[in-house]
């Protein structure tokens, strides 16, 4: 399958590799710029989330994105050694509720959810494993 992998210290400002990459995606793979837009909401929301909530420490840590296309589809499995934590685990946000009475968090993998045609979890060793999923058109 051809992909593109970027690694991303656990810092915000990192962030603009991750959009370099996925500019190099489009290009290359051919992926319509409304699908690489869509990648990258989920994309910046997981890695952000990443960032600042898996790790119990001020240690420099890799995630690492990788991105590829096969059969229509543009996979994305992004890795970190952070500490144990599946995001599908959380119940759906209630949308519907007054924002006050919202409970916090639960939004982002919502959004990823939402924009992805699937999202799948693994612990693989010692490392998180997060492979979303969008079709790039018509089966």
């Amino acid at each position: 399958m051809p992909h593109l992998t970027v690694d991303l210290r656990n810092r915000i400002d990192d962030l603009p590799k991750l959009t370099g990459m996925l500019a190099q995606c489009g290009e290359r793979f051919g992926i319509p710029e409304p699908l690489i837009h869509q990648l990258e909401l989920a994309l910046d929301e997981i890695v952000t989330n990443v960032i600042s909530y898996a790790y119990s420490d001020d240690a420099a840590h890799l995630i690492r994105v990788d991105v590829g296309v096969q059969d229509n589809e543009i996979t994305a499995v992004v890795e970190d050694d952070g500490v144990p934590f599946n995001p599908l685990e959380r119940a759906a946000p209630d949308t519907a509720a007054a924002i006050e009475n919202r409970a916090i968090g639960g939004l982002g993998i919502h959004l990823v959810r939402e924009l992805m045609d699937r999202v799948h979890y693994d612990r693989v060793g010692n490392r998180n494993r997060l492979t979303i999923t969008r079709m790039m058109g018509p089966a």
